[in-house]
């Protein structure tokens, strides 16, 4: 039966991708209409040469200014010098680092006067060893602890990207319904990522079919709470850039695009423990009804919730530290920040995903208990 029921509503996704497949030439033509900066501006990298320290009040001499020779790119071998915010100057930033800059060629010459200079200003500072740095240590990290689990995670995560990379942004792009598009990525994601990851087994089965019902839960938990809130789904600087280049697009539907996705990975999580935990417990203690064996996984349920209660607030307030700091110092009451969008799209979106992951909890311990197996080793592939 719940075989039967995932294959349905796999072919349900399959359909849905193919039914919202993004339109390629609408998100080519939008893309043709922006322009990051203005023709001829390259961004060349530059080697540290001096830092001065940030300037103590506006107008301050000797201060402020990095030099730096550009080492690749247009311009290489110029020896160049630019102001930079105070944050840079006090970053740590020492000689030997690199820079990228933003080169801007002069004006097309009109024949009236002495030529003009090529402009440098400084754009951001080269992070790639330090990223790739890490990058390896996370991947070596899982690799050595999760071990063949580990490495089917890492390709999970890499189909993921490509999900939202190919099917998710462009989509949104595109103009279609963000809910559904939403839904089905979301949902196209879990089917390969659980299975990749944790095997085809009744047990992955269970954890999934809870998931695809949270997703859909969150989804019009997120949907009822945008609406009904007013909020428009446009708070910071991205998203009111986005609304200038792409007018038609509803920014209600992004937010609840938004909604259903930043629960997925917790979502997961919880589905896939509590199928364990039913497991387990079935395995533990072989004569155990199946209401007791309901009961048992629902008090490990419980526990989980907690935490990751814990988890998606302290998540919010680790991001947010700033935004939090300025809205202490302006002491305003809680209910009149809630009134401001920014601070109103978050808590709508903590609680939308709060609920839907609360209520996948009993949803996937009673599916789980519904297919459990007499014993644990009757847990063979699907």
């Amino acid at each position: 039966m719940l075989l039967g029921l995932l294959v349905v509503a796999g072919l349900m996704v399959v359909a849905g991708v193919v039914w919202l497949w993004p339109d390629g030439d609408r998100v080519d033509a939008l893309s043709a209409d922006v322009s990051f900066s203005g023709p001829g501006v390259t961004y060349p990298e530059a080697e540290v040469l001096d830092v001065q320290p940030a300037c103590a009040a506006v107008g301050d001499p000797g201060c402020g200014q990095v030099s730096a020779r550009v080492v690749d790119g247009d311009g290489a071998g110029d020896e160049v010098s630019v102001a930079v915010p105070p944050d840079v100057s006090e970053s740590g930033l020492d000689v030997g680092d690199r820079v990228l800059l933003v080169r801007e060629p002069p004006p097309e010459d009109t024949g009236a006067g002495a030529p003009q200079e090529v402009g440098y200003a400084y754009f951001g500072t080269v992070r790639t060893s330090t990223t790739l740095v890490l990058l390896v240590a996370f991947v070596l990290s899982v690799l050595l602890v999760a071990r063949w689990r580990g490495l089917m995670a890492l390709v999970g995560l890499g189909f993921a990207a490509l999900v939202v990379l190919g099917f998710v942004l462009p989509g949104l792009l595109s103009g279609l319904p963000g809910p559904m598009v939403g839904v089905v990525g979301s949902a196209a994601i879990m089917y390969v990522v659980l299975f990749t990851t944790h095997g085809f087994s009744l047990r992955t089965a269970a954890a999934l079919a809870g998931t695809l019902l949270g997703i859909v839960l969150t989804g019009l938990i997120g949907w009822w709470a945008v609406t009904s809130s007013h909020l428009g789904g446009i708070s910071d600087e991205g998203s009111q850039t986005l609304a200038t280049f792409a007018r038609d697009l509803s920014f209600q539907d992004l937010l609840v695009c938004a909604v259903i996705i930043a629960g997925l990975g917790v979502l997961n999580d919880v589905t896939i423990t509590q199928a364990s935990a039913v497991w387990e417990i079935r395995a533990a203690a072989p004569d155990l009804s199946r209401r007791a064996v309901f009961a048992s996984g629902m008090r490990i349920g419980r526990d989980h919730i907690a935490s990751t209660i814990y988890t998606i607030v302290f998540a919010y307030a680790g991001t947010a530290l700033v935004v939090l700091m300025v809205l202490q110092l302006y002491d305003l009451p809680f209910l009149q920040l809630l009134a401001t969008e920014e601070i109103g799209q978050e808590v709508v979106r903590t609680l939308a995903t709060s609920i839907g992951l609360v209520l996948s909890v009993p949803l996937t311990t009673a599916i789980a208990v519904a297919v459990l197996p007499r014993g644990a080793e009757d847990d063979g592939l699907i």
